[in-house]
């Protein structure tokens, strides 16, 4: 293995560098062979690089309104624990407990430690904490396991986030988080502690992670699919990240062409990368790597250039000034414009052979090159220029006691000393337009957008490209006659091919398969058509997950913006009761002033006021919302959420159980493992929960099927689910919709196939399938009764969520309306409890004197 790229194909001809070269200085999108070309440019060629990249950067910096500026970030480096599970052959970082021991160390470093150094670097001016550690050591390592257990730790990251609260009370300084490969729910939990996060993507060649002697082998961590996972859950999450290459570990120069596009897509679909750090291998002594050269300046020169010219002027580059020897101006020539983390305190312990430079020294070589050196933060500052949603508002006043409000760099006068870090305690006060769900059939909203439409959904054209890609559903020519024959005699005997041929069934066939769901709806639970009694609270629409297909969701700022306090939450709720209902169904943005607690307190203020009540609520996307606040593990948030008055939980936030669809239509929101997780957590406690599918987006009956199967087999193990709620997507105000990339919502076939299929591929482990009418409205509603849905849902009373997207069929339904629509489709009714029980004769009475509404004597507002 050798330190410089290598590629079994011959070096480019002469005529595909000219060529390459020009396309380069023309500013042309280079293509993967072209960047392959490029990276081997030496002498002149490299020269001719490394100036048409460097005025892609200088370009980048006057748009940024900082021409002629390198930035650096003073830092501590604390390496929290050097224990870890992988096995890199070129890492010293990593080490042994046994080792730890005989120096005289802790397996992780102690909450004393810890503030030692963050108080020194304070005193130093330092303003970032850039925490480093090994991956999951706990999975590897059992001493690291006693040590979490013995000090009150689940595992490494619940340490992580107590000593970035500590660092940011005690100390001032922003937590930079290193902690390797994390989860989506990681993420989580993590945001609210710190500046930024950061993990070397590396390389994408997968071949030196599974093949025996490669760099990478026998680190599971290490594997690409997973580094780039990483990077996308992080773009998800609105987390300003870190990340880079680490070039001359035996990758081609091909690979190394691979990886620069593979970070370049990240950073275009989600504008969360805020840096890449090019970092030349240098071998060590005491690895398995020692022999090997270290990778030329040369590369890492050409790397640097071609790097630059990818990502475009907007990024930010940076090499570690420590291992190029002090030969920054070349650096500086290929288009970096930031130095990385430069400590006055605490050596580089990845590389602890190679001292930072003083900061004095660097400043006097970037102005050798015509540069002026700049302090910046943890956080880059088009991040902290921005704030909400890339900066959790817990952390936001901290970065911004740092930061010149001006550029977003660092203040140098700014004192680095400790601010209270909290959760807040109490849902927020009432404000912004808490009339909404009376007025939105009347004034409707006050525009089809929010205010932030460009920016907190990712990036519209990337998204665009991918769904193209991915191309239209084919309709299937399968044996229409004989799937429908299998679906009369047991449906549940249907094969994956033959259910994939009824979703597309239409005319004749389409008809025939209503029918035949029709008669398994009566054999499974008769001809009542249920309805339940319920008032929809959506106690606030603040919240910036970035789902695409949510018109619900607003800022702040924006005009329709509104939170309810736990008095007017609790008065919706007594107003229901005084006129029949039996249910309150509860769901909210995710706000991020919100604490975790809130969802018990909402649930405990219902409970107190309306005492036999059912409180249906909080999604499972708010579900971890609340634990990930709290430190609770899902179970325990859940345990407490029980024990405050919930009773079942809605199972929304389900939209499509497949993550290739999800996060087309959500930015952050929840993968499906953790819905499963969710859900099935909440039935084995007792809270049951409805189960729900949205569809006619950008989904296939591929999907569909996929998804209905998901939820049969939970079903199977749990028995939690109480009904499936077929939720056809509703475009109008749709943003995904608005930026012409999900279709206008299902057709008519559409919804009366996937009714009728949810009712065979369900039986006979869901027996209760409901329709829409927020969505459908009566006539659809009633069609559907036809083709094998048994329910209606609720009177609802209020109903905002679908209405901002745009559906024309109001915000609630009397109990008359709702027997009409049962009476429509020639059957009877009756009034259900929220698990499909009896309603007791004294709710029924209520219900029907008042029809379900909302009286005028009753006040809506304080």
């Amino acid at each position: 293995m050798d330190g410089t790229a290598v590629d079994a194909s011959t070096p480019p001809t002469a005529n595909a560098m000219r060529r390459a070269l020009r396309r380069a200085r023309d500013g042309v999108a280079l293509d993967p062979t072209e960047a392959t070309v490029l990276l081997q440019a030496r002498g002149d060629d490299l020269l001719d690089l490394c100036t048409s990249a460097a005025r892609v950067r200088d370009a980048g910096l006057e748009a940024a309104g900082r021409p002629g500026v390198i930035t650096y970030s003073k830092s501590v480096f604390i390496p929290l624990t050097r224990l870890c599970r992988d096995k890199c052959h070129y890492c010293t970082f990593a080490t042994v407990p046994g080792k730890l021991r005989r120096d005289g160390h802790g397996m992780f470093m102690s909450p004393d430690e810890v503030l030692d150094v963050a108080r020194r670097g304070a005193e130093l001016g330092c303003k970032e904490a850039l925490i480093t550690l090994g991956d999951k050591p706990e999975d590897r390592w059992p001493e690291a396991r006693e040590w979490l257990d013995a000090h009150g730790y689940d595992d490494t990251v619940a340490y992580v986030r107590a000593m970035s609260i500590r660092i940011l009370e005690e100390t001032g300084l922003l937590p930079h988080l290193n902690p390797g490969v994390l989860s989506w729910t990681d993420f989580q939990r993590l945001k609210p502690v710190s500046a930024s996060m950061g993990m070397m993507l590396e390389t994408t060649a997968t071949r030196l992670w599974s093949e025996p002697g490669g760099p990478h082998h026998g680190s599971p961590d290490k594997e690409p699919a997973v580094r780039l996972r990483v990077l996308e859950d992080a773009g998800r999450s609105s987390v300003p990240f870190t990340s880079g290459l680490l070039i001359g570990i035996g990758e081609t120069y091909q690979e190394r062409a691979e990886s620069l596009f593979a970070l370049r897509k990240v950073s275009r679909a989600y504008h969360g990368v805020q840096e890449l750090i090019l970092q030349n291998f240098r071998a060590k002594p005491d690895t398995a790597m020692r022999g090997m050269p270290d990778a030329e300046l040369d590369e890492l020169v050409a790397t640097v250039a071609v790097a630059r010219h990818l990502m475009g002027p907007a990024a930010c580059l940076q090499a570690p000034p420590n291992l190029v020897d002090g030969e920054y101006e070349r650096l500086i020539a290929a288009g970096i414009d930031d130095w990385g983390g430069v400590s006055p305190l605490t050596p580089d312990h990845v590389n602890p052979e190679r001292p930072w430079p003083q900061i004095d020294r660097l400043a006097e070589r970037s102005a050798a090159a015509g540069f002026e050196l700049r302090e910046r933060l943890a956080v880059y500052p088009e991040y902290v220029l921005r704030g909400e949603p890339w900066l959790d508002p817990r952390v936001l006043p901290h970065v911004r006691a740092l930061a010149d409000p001006a550029t977003g760099l660092a203040n140098p006068q700014a004192p680095v000393r400790g601010l209270p870090w909290q959760e807040p305690e109490d849902l927020p006060e009432s404000y912004g337009r808490t009339d909404l769900h009376t007025t939105i059939d009347t004034e409707g909203r006050t525009g089809d957008r929010r205010a932030d439409f460009e920016d907190v959904y990712g990036d519209w054209g990337v998204l665009r490209e991918q769904v193209l890609a991915q191309g239209a559903p084919e309709r299937l020519a399968g044996d229409l006659r004989e799937a429908l024959a299998v679906a009369a005699d047991d449906p549940v005997k249907l094969t994956d091919d033959q259910a994939l041929a009824l979703f597309h069934a239409d005319g004749p066939a389409l008809d025939a398969l209503c029918r035949i769901a029709d008669e398994v709806r009566r054999d499974a639970v008769g001809d009542e058509v249920t309805y339940c009694v319920t008032r929809n609270i959506n106690f606030t629409n603040v919240c910036y997950t970035g789902c695409r297909f949510c018109a619900f969701a607003q800022r702040r700022t924006d005009a329709d913006a509104y939170t309810l306090s736990l008095e007017q939450v609790a008065d919706r709720a007594a107003q229901a009761w005084e006129v029949g209902a039996t249910e309150v169904c509860m769901q909210g943005g995710i706000h991020p002033d919100l604490p975790g607690t809130a969802y018990f307190d909402i649930a405990r203020a219902v409970k107190e006021r309306v005492p036999g009540i059912h409180v249906h609520a909080f999604s499972p996307m708010e579900v971890v919302n609340g634990a990930t606040r709290t430190g609770l593990s899902i179970r325990d948030w859940l345990r407490r959420a029980k024990e405050s008055g919930l009773d079942s939980i809605p199972g929304t936030a389900a939209e499509i159980l497949d993550d290739e669809v999800r996060w087309v239509l959500t930015k952050g929101k929840l993968p499906a493992a953790t819905w499963v997780e969710v859900v099935t957590t909440a039935h084995e406690l007792g809270l049951r929960s409805s189960s729900t599918m949205m569809y006619g987006h950008v989904d296939t009956p591929a999907h569909w099927l996929g998804h209905l199967r998901l939820l049969a087999q939970i079903q199977q193990r749990t028995g939690g689910f109480t009904e499936f709620v077929t939720l056809p997507f509703v475009h109008t105000n749709a943003p995904v919709y608005l930026a012409g990339i999900a279709r206008p919502g299902p057709t008519a076939r559409d919804n009366r196939a996937v009714v009728a299929m949810a009712r065979l591929l369900l039986h006979p482990h869901i027996p209760n399938i409901q329709t829409s009418w927020v969505k459908l409205g009566a006539e659809g509603a009633a069609e559907m009764l036809r083709s094998g849905a048994n329910d209606l849902g609720g009177t609802l009373m209020e109903e905002t969520i679908s209405r901002m997207a745009g559906s024309a069929y109001g915000s609630y339904k009397s109990v008359r309306d709702l027997q009409a629509i049962a009476e429509a489709a020639g059957r009877p009714h009756r009034q259900r409890t929220t698990t499909y029980g009896e309603v007791p004769a004294e709710r029924r009475a209520a219900a029907l004197a008042s029809d379900g509404h909302l009286p005028a004597l009753l006040p809506v507002l304080d």
